[in-house]
């Protein structure tokens, strides 16, 4: 069966979701994040996730940006970096326009001129994706910008893959599911995607039953994997 589409995450896959700590820190009017950003970055990122995780098993769903204000909270006083509110705001203001990854314009274009749908799938809100789309310069390159609050629940929920078929009329071995999260590339293939893990930063595999039957460092290659994969 041909690819038809190719589905990306958002954040962490397009999106750079270290951006907003690290431009905060260049702010003269923020030193105390100079040597703190990278871990700041990482805690945020990690409860961010957790909070999707427990909220979906608990069915206390919510707005992801009142999650990824709850896990900068918690990251904040993890670092000792809470009680300035002016900061918050800063780094919120930020996550609402991350740069995307240097390749991902082109990528997007290559895959685009080759006659493929291109969508996003994401735990993201519509504003919040948008808004990412809009201040990445990535306007007119998605045919569907899907987000998690259409079903109420976030990933890895199969509502939520399901999503794609409905929007897209694409059927799971007609998608390439794209994602930087190896916990999310691997139950994408347990819906019956065929998934590409862009392991940015060379994690080991999560051990899950589905596994990501392609794995690439970037975005760059992602045109060429999927004509040979028309091809073949």
């Amino acid at each position: 069966m041909s690819i038809k589409a190719c589905v990306f995450d958002a954040y962490g896959t397009l999106f750079d979701v270290t951006a907003a700590a690290r431009e905060a820190a260049a702010d003269p009017a923020f030193p105390e994040l100079a040597d703190k950003w990278q871990t700041l970055a990482a805690l945020w990122r990690d409860k961010q996730l957790n909070y999707t995780w427990l909220r979906a098993v608990t069915g206390d769903h919510t707005d992801f940006w009142q999650v990824t204000g709850d896990g900068l909270d918690w990251a904040l006083e993890a670092t000792g970096l809470h009680g300035n509110p002016d900061l918050r705001e800063r780094l919120l203001q930020l996550y609402w326009s991350l740069s995307a990854f240097a390749e991902v314009p082109e990528m997007l274009q290559r895959l685009r001129a080759a006659g493929l749908q291109t969508a996003i799938l994401s735990n993201g809100s519509p504003d919040m994706l948008n808004g990412a789309v809009s201040s990445a310069g990535l306007s007119g390159q998605f045919d569907a910008v899907l987000s998690v609050q259409d079903v109420g629940i976030f990933k890895p929920s199969g509502k939520v893959y399901q999503l794609v078929e409905t929007v897209l009329g694409a059927k799971p071995n007609e998608v390439i599911f794209v994602s930087s999260n190896g916990w999310d590339a691997s139950c994408a293939t347990s819906f019956g995607f065929e998934t590409v893990w862009v392991n940015r930063t060379g994690l080991p595999m999560d051990r899950l039953s589905g596994k990501p039957k392609h794995i690439l460092s970037d975005l760059k290659e992602l045109p060429e994997l999927v004509a040979e994969r028309n091809d073949a």
